[in-house]
């Protein structure tokens, strides 16, 4: 149990780190929409509309990293399985 948290814990931090590298690495807060500048073509004048889109910021970053630290730590409450029987000595 204590190698499958701590592979977990692996995982979760670079499967964050991969989704934020991919998606951008937005540097600020995580988003959910992105402004598009827009130009009208009947007046030829420039708008912003927001598409859309989701940018995973640092905050994204720091829950992830949180959330396996949390998973790390929690494998210490584990204790290793001894495989081998201890040997007892037997007196005579």
């Amino acid at each position: 149990m204590k190698k499958i948290l701590q592979l977990l814990a692996v995982l979760v931090l670079l499967a964050a780190g991969t989704t934020w590298l991919t998606t951008g690495a937005n540097r600020g807060w995580t988003k959910t929409s992105v402004p598009v500048k827009t130009l009208d073509t009947v007046t030829g004048i420039e708008g912003i509309s927001y598409e859309k889109k989701f940018l995973p910021g640092v905050d994204f970053l720091g829950a992830s990293a949180l959330s396996a630290g949390l998973l790390a730590g929690t494998s210490f409450f584990f204790r290793n399985k001894n495989k081998h029987k201890p040997k007892t000595e037997t007196k005579p």
